[in-house]
């Protein structure tokens, strides 16, 4: 079902000249196709995404697992009645923001730009789509990023609002004090906090694909033997991450509960040696359980809001707590058997120094910077500005040009 979005919903942050237009390509596809071109989506090819690119042929990487989150998520949201180029284009952008490292990476930024208004991947995102990724400039000479449409942008924005303004619930926000101009015009009429519907399909469809490719990308690499998710005390050790980490609300109970169902449904091998038909059994097991969570939210959110279209800030998605508490639990099994193994933490330590070591190299002499942000730097207004200019440098890095400046310069 095809959505007619209004003319607000198209409008962008800055005016266009008919000419830049094609003719045969409507707003939304505009949107999609800018972020397919960007130099931002290209990097994430050399990004981590459990497992640093390049330590093994099989893993994904921050691109290949955002195209999977899209594939998801586009025909996820056109079955709700969302436009799919809209979900399509929020789920490409959702990891632009991710630093060298990922989540590591993202800490240790963190930590540095503490008093600068901190580091968060969503607002980085958000930073790049409307400022750093050179596409359109304002009448002024201000950078304007790809200029996205209304409706793209807010699809984009997983946790829309301003740092420290959830901070009883959650430490994440989707915007910097900097970028609060842009992001005031495209979240105007919106209740404050409350998600665009395509941002909770694009949410979710990115919870469901990690989820579950983590898991496929540990079993292939040989870090997770599925007969240990057989195993009690393994068992017990994921039910510590789970209810620690994801879903504590839920109680152990409840969660053990969800591994043993997604183990009843026969998808998951009970061995695994490597073979084409291991393999085949691994990706039916991809297959089947990605559906199992999509088709349970999509027809618990029917049942909430009915057959019509759903979009913008309309509906709401509706996860059952049995979906959640599944997608909870093979998060914890990826946690616990691959980013909290031994070698992994060890790893994790020398990767934030590399990027504590990059920020103080750029900040020593700002000439390395790349020419476009050396002008951001050059134009700062203090100290805490240059500093951001600097923090959107390394986090621009990908993992092999993070390593080799390190090398060359610590």
């Amino acid at each position: 079902m095809r959505v007619t979005y209004t003319a607000r919903d198209r409008e962008r942050w800055v005016a266009e000249d008919p000419a830049h237009k094609r003719a045969d390509r409507d707003d939304f596809a505009r949107d999609r196709a800018r972020l397919v071109h960007s130099a931002s989506l290209r990097r994430l090819s050399a990004k981590t995404q459990v497992l640093q690119p390049g330590s093994d042929d099989f893993i994904r990487n921050r691109l290949t697992h955002s195209l999977e989150v899209a594939q998801i998520g586009r025909e996820f949201g056109a079955a709700l009645g969302c436009d799919a180029d809209v979900v399509d284009t929020a789920c490409l952008a959702h990891d632009l923001g991710h630093p060298p490292f990922g989540h590591n990476g993202e800490t240790a930024l963190n930590e540095i730009a503490t008093d600068i208004g901190g580091f968060e991947g969503n607002a980085q995102t958000l930073r790049i789509l409307t400022r750093l990724e050179p596409k359109r400039f304002h009448a002024d000479g201000r950078p304007a990023g790809l200029n996205l449409t209304r409706a793209s942008l807010d699809a984009t924005t997983k946790y829309p609002w301003p740092r420290g303004e959830l901070a009883s619930s959650t430490p994440k926000f989707g915007v910097y004090a900097d970028d609060l101009t842009v992001f005031e015009w495209f979240r105007e009429g919106a209740t404050p906090g409350r998600r665009a519907f395509e941002a909770e399909v694009m949410d979710w469809s990115d919870d469901v694909a990690y989820s579950v490719h983590d898991v496929e990308d540990a079993i292939a690499s040989g870090r997770l033997d599925p007969r240990r998710l057989r195993d009690a005390s393994d068992v017990d050790a994921v039910l510590d991450v789970a209810t620690a980490t994801y879903a504590s609300d839920l109680g152990r109970d409840a969660l053990g509960a969800a591994l043993e169902r997604v183990l009843a449904t026969g998808t998951v091998p009970t061995a695994y040696a490597g073979t084409r038909s291991d393999l085949a059994l691994l990706k039916d097991m991809t297959s089947r359980v990605i559906g199992r969570f999509v088709h349970s939210v999509e027809a618990a959110t029917r049942d909430r809001h009915g057959t019509g279209a759903l979009v913008r800030h309309e509906a709401d998605l509706v996860v059952p707590v049995a979906t959640r508490a599944e997608v909870a639990v093979l998060k914890a099994v990826a946690a616990h058997f691959v980013m909290n193994a031994a070698e992994r933490v060890e790893l994790m330590a020398g990767e934030r120094e590399v990027i504590a070591d990059l920020v103080g190299a750029y900040l020593a002499d700002p000439s390395r910077l790349d020419a476009d942000l050396l002008a951001d730097h050059e134009a700062a207004p203090d100290d805490a500005g240059a500093l951001r200019v600097v923090v959107d440098q390394v986090a621009s890095l990908t993992d092999v040009r993070a390593l080799h400046l390190h090398g060359q310069w610590c």
